[in-house]
């Protein structure tokens, strides 16, 4: 964070060429928490529905699905 949410994204795309944290569910959260800090409103509520649509915990998928919304709207 120290050099802002868009120098985040970088280290995400490598991590996602690595097949084992690459289906980590959290990969996508944070991949939305960067872009709704960004303004990439469309974006961001994609990454949390993807998310959501990921975990396995109903209180993860609700919270998630609100993000999601929050954002896109």
């Amino acid at each position: 964070m120290v050099h802002g949410p868009a120098a985040g994204l970088a280290p995400l795309t490598e991590l996602e060429a690595d097949r084992r944290p690459a289906r980590h569910h959290r990969l996508f959260a944070v991949r939305g928490h960067l872009l709704e800090l960004l303004g990439q409103s469309a974006e961001a509520a994609a990454a949390y529905r993807e998310d959501a649509a990921r975990t396995v915990s109903a209180p993860g998928r609700r919270y998630l699905a609100e993000r999601a919304g929050r954002v896109a709207s």
